[in-house]
């Protein structure tokens, strides 16, 4: 059994994306071909944005987003402390500073109310200049826009809607990735679109950010002489075979795959939601289920449920281990536990099973027999 069963949903495709592969191999154009610019076209238009950015990978995406406001040193960037490091990276990078928040244990993303305490803290210290919200659609489902839009505008920051796991997921049916001033998503193998390889892309409403967007992945070079470079960029493009691979799953996502994900999840939901604390979608949202994570009752219950369904044959994932002020790169900001109750609840409790499109009701009796065994 696969976690994510990327060889099934190939055998599915096999025709499109082979014929886009040797497409793309046959005209040698490699590097920015013509898929590129018909996937950020197809993108924007399905997403609900202006204008869509592709480039090399997810973390790439949020790192250009944030260069283009001019974030960078004595910044204070707010994000979830339970997430994928590159949320924080992003910002580090930059030379900005991220400020992790707690999150809501129901969902999994950045608690509102957290985001409000952690801004008012930083205003107070008075040592960083409060700049951008990176609120994270967690496990496919997106952040609660409808909270963290309006604390940001109180306070002047910008809002980066981090849809890496939150593709084809949306709000009364706005999708993921049109949320807040700029989105970004991430096309690695594994998440709800993903492609053969590294892959990302950025979406904005605003021309002139396009612009600057297209500039910055391609080492801040000139729209009209690439070798006038303006401003120290980055090489950041989507290779052209991944475009290609890109698009026939894009229709896919959308014709069956978003249908199918919350078929298997429901199909969990009804079996677990008695032994298991399942996973909650507010009303009005919809996920794209990057993840099916459950919460047990501990460390130790969370452990022996993994050893069990490992013992037959089903991978289960822990996502994730620590939060992000307990990773070694931070440790020289000494955050104490005790500011992200809820982050080390999950940590110590989640586990997420197998979760794809093409995932069979045969297996899905499997594991939860397994986890309602136990």
């Amino acid at each position: 059994m696969q976690f994510r069963d990327l060889k099934a949903q190939y055998a599915a495709l096999k025709d499109e994306i082979d014929a886009g592969i040797s497409s793309v191999i046959e005209s040698s154009a490699f590097i920015m071909g013509k898929p590129v610019a018909e996937l950020e076209e197809k993108l924007a238009e399905r997403v609900g944005r202006k204008f869509c950015v592709a480039c090399g990978n997810g973390t790439d995406a949020l790192t250009l987003a944030l260069m283009s406001w001019g974030v960078g040193a004595g910044d204070a960037v707010f994000t979830s402390d339970f997430t994928f490091f590159a949320s924080s990276g992003s910002a580090s990078v930059l030379g900005a500073t991220p400020v992790f928040v707690d999150i809501d244990l129901n969902t999994f993303n950045i608690s509102a109310t957290a985001l409000e305490a952690q801004i008012q803290k930083v205003i107070a210290e008075g040592k960083l200049t409060p700049k951008v919200v990176i609120a994270v659609d967690l496990f496919g489902q997106p952040a609660n826009f409808d909270e963290i839009i309006p604390i940001a505008e109180k306070y002047g920051l910008k809002v980066l809607e981090d849809g890496a796991q939150g593709f084809g997921g949306n709000i009364r049916g706005k999708l993921a990735c049109s949320f807040g001033d700029m989105s970004t998503t991430s096309f690695f193998p594994a998440k709800p679109l993903g492609c053969y390889g590294d892959g990302g892309a950025i979406f904005t409403d605003d021309e002139s950010i396009a612009e600057r967007l297209r500039s910055l992945r391609a080492q801040g070079k000139s729209p009209v002489d690439k070798y006038d470079n303006r401003e120290i960029g980055m090489n950041s493009r989507l290779d052209t075979i991944q475009a290609a691979i890109l698009l026939p799953k894009l229709k896919a996502f959308f014709d069956y795959e978003l249908e199918s994900v919350n078929r298997v999840a429901a199909s969990y939901t009804a079996k677990l939601k008695d032994k298991f604390v399942v996973p909650t979608v507010l009303p009005g949202f919809y996920s794209s289920w990057a993840q099916y994570t459950i919460l047990l009752e501990n460390e130790t219950k969370r452990n022996e449920a993994q050893k069990a369904l490992k013992e037959q044959g089903i991978p289960s994932m822990i996502y994730y281990p620590r939060g992000l002020h307990q990773q070694e790169a931070y440790r020289s900001m000494a955050l104490s536990d005790d500011a992200f109750p809820k982050t080390l609840e999950a940590t110590k409790r989640c586990l997420s099973l197998p979760m794809h499109p093409y995932l069979e009701e045969a297996d899905i009796e499997k594991i939860c027999k397994v986890l309602c065994d136990l």
